[in-house]
């Protein structure tokens, strides 16, 4: 049986140098999860980075063995030393692991609380896995388990009105610093999801022109024909920056887009007027010096990161992991003296600390569903070495009466009393089966599997490796055709661990396609 192993950096953890030094393109993605895979102990990978973490999943059958090699190929793929990403990374394993991989799905480990682009992010991460063959068994149970936990949470809960998305934060700032949003002009480099989104949040702000550039032409004129805007091309980028009031950067190319000397140029032929620069890349788009020149504000990810920490929620404020600022007392739970539960002098808990709190409520409840569900799944190679041996039994005892009985010549004879011990040795196994998968969700579940293994001498070997949870497709969990979320809560298996038990015992063994066996009537 393999566990999950989650080993990441963050801005959390690392400084934005840092991250911008261990970002990969999505080649250098695939070749992690390629590398993992090869290592000993490592079985599956999954490689999750965005504009503010880069993560690694593996299932590992070891956990120190598992750790290093993530380690080794982390480091030799970013080309950052051990050394160095050591202190930044954390490691989450087991249930740890899941509920830290649920709890990203949700937002609520994001820079921005609640914000839902992370789900698209590891529906992503996922399907490339699957489709580059890392992504198997349980890789896929767990990450296809944290898109439906994250769309309930955004569902059930109200931690979209915690979100305030970088593009938001990031203009409101901008906004301050010009005085308004209104009739200046902006420009925005890249023409992506992130670009769509700043191309319409200033669209809606008033702003008096927009322009767009982008190394791929005709998604810069789609993109600016959505808004009446105007398109510059690459090789216009420095006069496109002079005419510039504002310049949104979201291309995450490699190497900067505007160098030091080149904002240093627009802002002298501007006489005065000073500039905005917001940088929603990683890699950065924008020098980091241009936050040094006079006139010039550069408001990056890492300042983002520090505002985000301070977003009011009425009667107390989130931080970035959307916990309560406990004041004074230095109570990070949100509890002052006296004042249990999130309440401050009997007044109700701030609506945002509420949908964290239940956010929080429903994972922890999704994580003891996913953990019993993975406990039964574990059962189902006891069941098919149980019936692997049975079978053995029956065969060896069969040929043995046919050569005892060699005058009993009807056909029909022999077929009714083969059938006969089938049916009598599938009578036997039947409760013993489906009472291990089912004692198997409880706590401690495995010592029933284990004890069943004792008692009849059986041998996994080989066996565990054909009974897998089928590869499926990845639904997409904000398409409301995806099918219906997993209904209601604190239940221990549903009916698609089921199903995918009884499928992967039946491949196992041979059942497929044959009709029901004999004991389950």
């Amino acid at each position: 049986m393999t566990n999950p192993l989650v080993v990441g950096l963050s801005f959390r953890t690392a400084p934005l140098s840092l991250l911008e030094r261990a970002s990969l393109p999505v080649e250098a993605r695939r070749e992690l999860e390629r590398r993992l895979c090869a290592a000993e102990n490592v079985h599956e990978s999954v490689v999750l980075s965005t504009c503010n973490r880069l993560e690694v999943y593996v299932a590992v059958d070891r956990f120190h063995a598992g750790l290093a090699a993530v380690g080794e190929h982390l480091a030799a793929v970013t080309g950052v030393e051990l050394d160095d990403l050591t202190e930044h990374l954390y490691v989450h394993y087991e249930a740890a692991a899941v509920e830290h991989v649920f709890a990203v799905a949700a937002g609520l480990d994001s820079m921005a609380v609640g914000e839902p682009q992370i789900l698209g992010q590891v529906r992503g991460a996922l399907t490339a896995a699957q489709e580059s063959g890392t992504a198997s068994g349980t890789l896929i149970a767990l990450m296809q388990h944290a898109l439906r936990v994250g769309k309930r949470v955004h569902t059930e809960t109200e931690i979209d009105r915690v979100a305030s998305s970088l593009v938001q934060t990031g203009l409101r700032l901008a906004g301050d610093d010009l005085g308004h949003l209104d009739g200046v002009h902006a420009l925005v480099l890249g023409a992506g999801t992130m670009s769509g989104l700043v191309v319409a949040t200033l669209h809606r702000a008033g702003v008096g022109v927009i322009t767009v550039a982008n190394r791929t032409p005709d998604r810069a004129e789609r993109l600016a024909a959505s808004v009446g805007g105007r398109v510059a091309s690459m090789a216009e980028l420095d006069r496109a920056v002079r005419e510039a009031d504002l310049v949104v950067s979201c291309a995450g190319a490699v190497g900067h887009l505007i160098a030091a000397p080149v904002a240093e140029a627009a802002l002298n032929a501007r006489y005065g007027r000073g500039q905005v620069y917001l940088d929603l890349a990683l890699p950065r788009d924008i020098d980091p010096a241009v936050g040094e020149l006079d006139g010039a504000l550069l408001i990056d990810l890492g300042r983002l990161g520090r505002e985000l920490d301070r977003v009011d929620c009425g009667d107390g404020s989130l931080d970035g992991a959307g916990h309560v600022d406990g004041g004074a007392d230095g109570h990070a739970d949100g509890r002052a003296d006296g004042h249990a539960n999130g309440r401050v002098d009997g007044r109700e808990p701030p609506t945002g600390w509420r949908a964290v709190e239940h956010a929080r409520a429903l994972i922890a409840d999704e994580v003891g569903a996913h953990l019993l569900a993975a406990q039964a799944l574990a059962a189902a190679p006891t069941v098919v070495a149980l019936r692997e041996m049975a079978r053995g039994v029956v065969d060896g005892e069969l040929t043995r009466l046919r050569t005892r009985l060699r005058d009993l010549t009807d056909p029909r004879v022999l077929a009714e009393l083969e059938h006969a011990v089938h049916r009598v040795v599938e009578k036997l196994l039947h409760t013993p089966s489906v009472r291990v998968k089912e004692l198997a969700a409880e706590p401690n579940g495995s010592v029933y599997a284990e004890a069943l293994r004792e008692l009849f001498g059986l041998d996994l070997g080989r066996r565990i490796a054909a009974v897998t949870t089928p590869s499926l497709p990845v639904p997409d969990p904000t398409d409301p055709a995806a099918g219906p979320e997993r209904a209601g809560s604190g239940q221990a298996i549903d009916q698609a661990t089921g199903q995918a038990i009884d499928q992967a015992i039946d491949l196992a063994t041979g059942q497929a396609g044959r009709s029901p066996r004999a004991g389950a009537r």
